[in-house]
């Protein structure tokens, strides 16, 4: 979870790498490319700095006039490394000396290229979190779905043994024979480079989708968390109710977010097990920057859908979660009729079940009335078992 701004981390230091040729670019500069209205070095300086960072350094090489300038716009320090054209390890040590020349308090170290510009804030508070404990390795790197991403996370004390070595095989071979920890986190972001135009155009979708997750990255925190087998099945099942009803939906002209609601529907029960789940599955996901998903798993138990309210992502996951008894498909009124028999002593509670059974068939008639094809169809579409077959 990302700290509050008043919340610093001053013995953390920062290295933006952008002294490369951009030579698969054909032409731009990659650190300054406009990115969804900020360029890479900028998005990557405010990453930083919401996860308690103050102390960033940008070093350049190639055009490093403008990339200098670009860094003082933004209020960086910069370091120009004239030897660019020896590989990325050149301006690696050209960056460390400069961190422990200037910030010689520093005692981690973040470093990523500026071509990564798109990892989440909460993955650098995750990252420096765990830095921060006594069993913590000297090298930490972020690892979605078992895939080392950026930025590694490096105990200050290996910047001599870097700097002293003889740069073969990069920053890799120099880390090798440290202990090091991959640490699972819920952000493909850490992956996600542009090396190629093709890279670029794809991040540049990506960086208007930060607070939407993807299926893959809901998938990788339910592991995170723990999610018995029985709550993935759910978690699944409901996931596809949830996109089957809304491709059938936008089959008929609605224009609803298929990935975001399969994301949350995976996602809507990650804090099954504690008081008001859906409240605290909310509060998480935010704290991870997931905040169109948030909304949508804290209102999955009970939404009173309004006659001219249009049918959104938050609809099709609640309604999706009442089709769902554990991995099995089942009607709504049946799944409410369990829960009613279930609390038949307690007329407080059954008030409450009642009301919300009126709501979800509610949203029930408001969806069938609106799918391009027949409930039945629809559901059948899932492959999942009814609950009364054997």
């Amino acid at each position: 979870m990302p700290r509050p701004p008043d919340a610093l981390r001053p013995a953390v230091c920062a290295v933006i790498l952008a002294g490369g040729l951009s030579s698969r670019m054909a032409g731009p500069l990659k650190p300054l490319l406009p990115l969804a209205g900020a360029t890479p070095l900028a998005r990557l300086a405010d990453t930083f700095r919401q996860a308690g960072v103050e102390h960033i350094l940008v070093a350049g090489g190639h055009r490093g006039d403008e990339v200098a300038a670009e860094a003082a716009r933004i209020g960086l320090r910069f370091v120009n490394n004239p030897y660019y054209q020896r590989g990325m390890f050149s301006t690696v040590t050209a960056a460390l000396a400069a961190v422990a020349a200037q910030w010689p308090h520093c005692r981690r170290l973040l470093l990523t290229p500026a071509d990564v510009p798109l990892f989440r804030p909460a993955t650098v508070a995750r990252l420096l979190n765990r830095a921060e404990a006594a069993s913590a390795p000297p090298v930490l790197y972020p690892a979605f779905a078992g895939q080392r991403g950026h930025p590694p996370c490096l105990d200050a004390g290996l910047i001599p043994a870097i700097l002293a070595y003889d740069g073969g095989g990069g920053l890799r071979a120099a880390l090798a024979p440290y202990p090091f920890e991959e640490l699972p986190v819920p952000d493909g972001l850490t992956l996600a480079d542009m090396d190629t135009p093709e890279d670029y155009a794809a991040l540049t979708v990506l960086a208007n989708r930060l607070e939407s997750p993807t299926p893959a990255e809901a998938e990788a925190l339910l592991a995170i968390q723990a999610v018995p087998p029985q709550g993935l099945g759910h978690a699944r099942g409901v996931a596809a109710v949830a996109v089957a009803l809304a491709r059938s939906l936008n089959a008929a002209g609605a224009a609803l977010d298929l990935e975001l609601i399969e994301a949350a529907a995976l996602l809507h029960d990650v804090a099954k097990g504690r008081p008001r789940h859906e409240a605290e599955g909310g509060r998480l996901l935010e704290s991870l920057g997931f905040s169109r998903a948030a909304a949508i798993v804290a209102a999955h138990r009970d939404i009173a859908l309004p006659p001219q309210a249009p049918i959104t992502e938050a609809e099709i996951v609640y309604l999706a979660d009442k089709f769902v008894h554990g991995s099995r498909l089942v009607s709504v009124p049946e799944r409410f009729g369990q829960k009613l028999a279930l609390f038949a002593h307690d007329p407080e509670a059954v008030a409450a079940i009642t009301r919300r059974r009126a709501n979800a068939l509610t949203v029930l008639a408001r969806v069938e009335k609106a799918l391009a094809h027949p409930l039945a169809d629809v559901l059948a579409q899932t492959g999942l078992p009814w609950e009364d077959q054997s």
